[in-house]
């Protein structure tokens, strides 16, 4: 464990994950100072918390800190690590660490860490409920739930610890080393942060830096860039165990999908979990997240039947595909997981209906809609936009040869709901899949699917009182 009496350590950032982090650092003898540029009326509830002893500047920025007696910084995910303050820091040879660095360096536990673009809070869950199955103490963290600083005060050492991992976290880790990493998938996302695709994907890649010989990597073959990845790893001298999952084909001491089964090879045998009817969770793309569990799972020690059980027990997660309602015929669903176009393909392609009535929209993280659109003629009855990326969608939608008739512009969420229910034809599925992030209109896309959730069941509520 890391020995932090007397050190003078900065947290910039006073939400989840500072707030863990703080926790941590003061409980293991640290000094900590917490900049947020919120003031003091927004930060209340947060400093509540907090332990006694820490300092809170609010309202004021990091760069206004005193980084030549610092021992060591932590930022939060949303801070970005090309900042000036953060350039500066390195120059003077002041460790910059995620909280995800900081919160490993305090556990035994055997960690799992899942990243990729789409689908890790499902493959995470999923995993970490398979995990409790094998030892119920374990538990989930990360970018899901919980922060991981808090997480690590009470997992047993020699329990499991599965982490969802964004590329936020993962881009200032150091010794971060888990037994079992998994990269699920690789689309444009976050450009506004890393500026360009290949930043993003070598942020996503430092999951596995650590790992070596015992440890695995799972990744999904179907993906070229995983592929790509995880070949290229094989390679390695001394490297970890590469384990390839693919619903196209059979891979070789990987996990395939054959005649609607889940399959897999290990150590020369063929394991059969489950016929994928079988599960709560539904799609292509939950196809793959199940894989990448079983994958996960399977190189962690799990017994292949308790791996079966939790494929057929789970029942997804909230706010990614959430059937939350039927009204006169229509099927809703909360997608609102889906902040970009990768998401929300998965989102429209595992619809059962034949035609959708969409909610897209919302804040511009700068990333291309033009895939996504494509698949709208013969699919989309109508789109409903809302939110700053409105225009941008629309656009899209219309070099797809999507009908300019068929768009309708809200200006409000509430609005966007009631039009959908006036558009949609009985068999008729509504999506709220938005393609882009919840900020400027919500606080995060979990109050956004709640306010989605909750005014079905008003309007259903209604329906029924007729």
């Amino acid at each position: 464990m890391l020995d932090l009496k007397g050190w003078k350590v900065i947290v910039v950032g006073l939400a989840k994950s500072g707030i863990g982090a703080a926790d941590l650092l003061v409980k293991n003898g640290a000094e900590v100072t917490v900049f947020d540029t919120k003031d003091l009326e927004a930060l209340k509830e947060n400093m509540r918390l907090l332990p006694p002893g820490v300092s809170v500047r609010a309202s004021s920025k990091p760069e206004e800190a005193d980084l030549s007696t610092a021992d060591l910084l932590v930022l939060s995910p949303a801070v970005p690590a090309d900042l000036p303050f953060v350039l500066k820091a390195a120059e003077l040879g002041v460790p910059v660490w995620s909280e995800i660095e900081l919160a490993s360096r305090f556990t035994g536990a055997k960690m799992i860490g899942i990243t990729g673009t789409n689908g890790k809070t499902t493959t995470t869950s999923l995993v970490g409920e398979i995990m409790k199955k094998v030892d119920p103490r374990s538990m989930t963290a990360g970018n899901i739930g919980i922060s991981m600083a808090e997480t690590v005060q009470i997992v047993p050492d020699d329990s499991f610890l599965t982490l969802e991992l964004s590329s936020f976290q993962l881009e200032l880790i150091d010794r971060f080393h888990p037994v079992v990493s998994a990269i699920l998938n690789f689309t444009p996302d976050h450009l506004n942060r890393h500026h360009t695709f290949e930043a993003y994907i070598d942020a996503k890649c430092r999951v596995y830096e650590n790992q070596s010989y015992g440890d695995t990597v799972v990744f999904n073959y179907d993906d070229a860039i995983c592929r790509e990845k995880g070949l290229a790893l094989a390679k390695k001298e001394k490297g970890p165990k590469v384990v390839f999952f693919s619903r196209k084909e059979k891979t070789p001491s990987g996990i395939w999908l054959e005649d609607g089964h889940i399959k897999a090879e290990k150590d020369g045998q063929i394991l059969d979990f489950v016929d994928v009817n079988e599960m709560k969770i539904f799609g292509p793309h939950n196809e793959e997240n199940a894989m990448a569990a079983v994958g996960c799972c399977l190189y962690a020690g799990a017994d292949t039947e308790l791996i079966r059980e939790g494929l057929r027990s789970f029942p997804g997660v909230p706010h990614r595909i959430e059937p939350v309602g039927e009204i006169d015929g229509v099927s809703y669903y909360n997608d609102s997981k889906a902040t970009n176009p990768d998401a929300a393909i998965k989102g429209l392609l595992a619809m059962r209906s034949k035609m959708s009535v969409l909610i897209g929209g919302g804040y511009d993280k700068g990333t291309p809609y033009d895939e996504w659109t494509d698949l709208f003629p013969g699919r989309v009855r109508k789109l409903v936009l809302i939110g700053q990326t409105a225009a941008d969608i629309h656009d899209a939608a219309i070099r797809s040869g999507y009908p300019e008739k068929d768009i309708i512009f809200c200006e409000t969420f509430d609005e966007a709901i009631r039009r959908c229910r006036e558009a949609a034809l009985p068999g008729d599925s509504v999506l709220l899949s938005p393609a882009c992030a919840s900020w400027g209109m919500f606080d995060n896309y979990e109050q956004r699917g709640d306010i989605f959730r909750d005014t079905v069941r008003k309007m259903k509520g209604e329906t029924n009182a007729e």
